[in-house]
């Protein structure tokens, strides 16, 4: 079937969840989730990794050695905010107290297999954790001011199979646990050496969070949400909520979970303006089509001006980028508050998709424009070291398959 052909499967508009089948909904992908849970957080030798832990989990471990809970207090502090590693640098800890944290627990990152750094500074990271799975993470300097992103990842592969992306092509190994995720942000920090955290208006260059890496979000919601809250905690990271912004590709009942628990900032990957072609190059419009995933964003309850909901849209050169797709685009989304990241394709071997030509791109952002939306022209960056939007994939699955099978 062709990307024009009209699809088989009819889809239902929603203005609104029915709050039964949301409720059914969210459980579903909650023990789907559960299917792909990532190991515990601890070494071989039995020592649990701190980072990852809520404060409350914290306090119940120190209880277990005898500890009152203002330790928790001083071990955060130590770990998030100061970025320190080593109990024996917990100076405001006494060193009775180290020797015995450090028995019993670590403070951990993951690995950082490779470290690659494009010719635009964007810096990508190949993290391997303790079963040897690996994820990618990336950081994107802004071009003007000395601040950055870092694009997240929440799981290990991914299980959309979005045409267009070449994480997509990655099958689904597990999701990522609280600790493997806010331990990217860390370990790019100690990057670029950015401990203490900066406090109040203090600039710091990685100053955003995107989750925008490999996998889907809301399906490994439980794990993100966990760590989300330890990042914007005011007393370690301290990143607000409006410095966070999560990209789903509609997964509706968890969309205004997220809305309700985190609220923070929306990003929603369309890319496609009718079902029938959405239902191709996003296979999950399948279950929850374009109606159902604008209501949602219309329930968002922290859209507003201020902290606009972002929908990010690939351009594919005569597949989603007439003018007729701009002016439906901009009818989707009237009333919403909202902008548009128009997304040039970024090529990867074996796809047989074409970034839409530049006069093209200028004549979709106009119309988007003229029409209130802001919707800016997204510059590729890290195209070199594969670091773009859309072209995530592991090194090491990049050589297994390249690898020759092995004989039986």
């Amino acid at each position: 079937m062709s990307l024009h052909e009209s699809s088989a499967l009819s889809h239902q508009p929603s203005d609104s969840a029915p709050a039964d089948l949301d409720a059914a909904d969210r459980a579903r992908i909650l023990a789907k989730a559960a299917l792909f849970s990532p190991p515990p957080a601890q070494l071989a030798d039995g020592r649990r990794d701190l980072v990852g832990m809520s404060r409350e989990e914290i306090t119940a471990e120190l209880a277990e050695i005898g500890e009152k809970p203002f330790r928790t207090k001083q071990l955060w502090h130590w770990i998030y905010h100061q970025g320190v590693t080593d109990f024996t640098k917990m100076s405001s800890i006494a060193r009775p107290l180290q020797q015995k944290l450090a028995e019993r627990f670590i403070v951990g990152r993951p690995e950082a297999a490779t470290v690659q750094t494009s010719t635009d500074e964007t810096r990508k990271f190949l993290f391997r954790f303790r079963d040897g799975q690996e994820a990618e993470t990336v950081y994107i300097p802004d071009r003007r001011e000395d601040r950055g992103a870092v694009c997240i990842s929440s799981q290990v592969g991914c299980t959309l199979s979005c045409t267009f992306c070449h994480t997509g092509t990655q099958k689904l190994v597990r999701n990522l646990g609280a600790a493997e995720i806010v331990g990217q942000f860390m370990a790019a920090r100690d990057s670029y050496n950015e401990w203490p955290s900066p406090k109040g208006e203090t600039p710091r260059l990685l100053s955003t969070i995107v989750l925008m890496g490999m996998g889907e979000p809301l399906y490994n919601y439980e794990n993100v949400a966990k760590a989300m809250r330890i990042v914007m905690d005011g007393e370690g990271i301290a990143l607000s909520r409006r410095r966070i912004t999560l990209s789903t590709s509609g997964v509706v009942p968890l969309m205004d979970r997220c809305g309700e628990e985190l609220g923070i900032n929306l990003a929603v990957s369309l890319h496609a303006v009718r079902d029938d072609l959405r239902d191709q190059i996003v296979p999950l419009n399948r279950k929850y089509p374009i109606a159902e995933v604008l209501a949602a964003c219309r329930r968002y309850p922290s859209a507003s001006n201020a902290r606009r909901i972002t929908f990010e849209y690939i351009m594919l050169r005569g597949i989603n980028d007439s003018e007729a797709d701009a002016r439906e685009l901009v009818r989707l989304i009237g009333g919403l508050p909202a902008k548009v990241n128009l997304i040039p394709f970024n090529p990867w071997p074996g796809s047989d998709y074409k970034p839409s030509t530049r006069e093209q791109q200028a004549k979709f952002a106009q119309i988007v424009m003229d029409a209130g939306f802001a919707s800016p022209i997204r510059t590729p960056r890290g195209r070199d070291i594969l670091a773009a939007c859309g072209q995530l994939k592991t090194e090491s699955e990049r050589r297994r398959a390249a690898a020759p099978a092995s004989a039986e």
